[in-house]
């Protein structure tokens, strides 16, 4: 019999390809907007009360679905509580992933950089990352669709459901509180520099193992587009590190090398440019490899599905083993 757990990780990674994110009341928009009306509040430059937002709006939501699952945990005998357990974990799911929209943004920005309407593709970019658009032409589009199809196909289908698989409902919850408080207030700007420190730090950790977890994924399913595994695998070994992060520069590597590209170099964010180092030894993005990536992402996102319903099924049954024993020896 299949593990409540990995049902309902599995089911809410298929509500995610049905349903997308809703474009109404999504649970992380609002858990935004209530970490930025505290923001407004408590900021100050300074680290410690930083470490403390993040801390609350972490800690809260995580602690009251662990609660949750606590409860209905204690009722193993119910079908209700199972039924109940594995609708919930297939819900959070479904509300902490964020596949299928990143591919149909990355896709709807390459149709409309292959129609040559720059003005449209500028305005959607936003929706896919931070930098500044008004100053990229359709190659710099593409390039920054393709980084941040990599790094969000780890950030947002990845990491998620390996937490989900490790800690269940609170694993779920404080991952993506983690995640979108990075992206709030992780920026080096002269705001968040000290402030979103800690946010930021905690973000760097919850992802260290996804991270890489996501670029073996990528480098497994580099045939999907033509791609070599062990090319795949050799560029995540020698270009993975370089990046200034320590976990996007996996993720890009490996779909720079499974996808035969080569990204990083100059970016223009609202605080300044950055320089990163370049990945991969291809060519660089072009237009048609939005949908490339865009296709690697969705095979990312089924093996990472299907790994991870089966770490919590083997979770699951190590856990009975261990009561089991415990039993015989009372």
């Amino acid at each position: 019999m299949i593990d409540r757990r990995a049902l309902g990780l599995l089911l809410g990674a298929g509500l995610d390809v049905l349903f997308a994110d809703p474009a109404r009341s999504h649970p992380v928009a609002g858990f935004g907007r209530v970490a930025g009306s505290l923001e407004q509040v408590v900021h100050r430059d300074n680290r410690l009360v930083g470490a403390a937002y993040a801390a609350v709006l972490v800690g809260v939501p995580a602690l009251a679905a662990h609660r949750v699952e606590r409860a209905l945990a204690a009722r193993p005998a119910s079908p209700a509580a199972g039924l109940a357990m594995t609708a919930l974990t297939a819900a959070t799911t479904w509300a902490v992933l964020g596949g299928t929209s990143l591919r149909r943004e990355g896709r709807a920005l390459g149709g409309e950089l292959a129609r040559a309407d720059l003005a449209a593709a500028r305005r959607r970019l936003p929706s896919l990352c931070g930098r500044d658009p008004s100053v990229l032409d359709a190659a710099g589009l593409a390039r920054a669709g393709v980084e941040s199809l990599a790094e969000n196909t780890s950030d947002a289908v990845v990491a998620p459901l390996l937490w989900g698989a490790a800690a269940g409902l609170p694993g779920l919850v404080a991952y993506r509180a983690v995640n979108t408080l990075d992206a709030m207030v992780g920026y080096r700007n002269a705001r968040h520099r000290r402030f979103g420190w800690a946010a930021a730090r905690a973000d760097d950790l919850a992802n260290l193992v996804p991270a890489r977890i996501c670029a073996l994924l990528t480098c497994a399913c580099a045939p999907v587009v033509g791609g070599s595994p062990a090319q795949a695998l050799r560029t995540v070994r020698r270009d993975g590190r370089r990046h200034p992060s320590p976990n996007s520069g996996m993720a890009e590597a490996a779909f720079a090398g499974a996808a035969g590209l080569r990204l990083g170099g100059e970016l223009r964010y609202a605080h300044g440019v950055e320089h990163r180092p370049e990945l991969g030894a291809g060519r660089r993005p072009q237009v048609e490899d939005l949908a490339v990536a865009a296709r690697l992402s969705g095979a990312v996102t089924v093996a990472a599905a299907g790994l991870s319903a089966g770490v919590a099924a083997a979770a699951a049954r190590s856990r009975s083993r261990s009561r089991a024993a415990a039993g015989k020896q009372a």
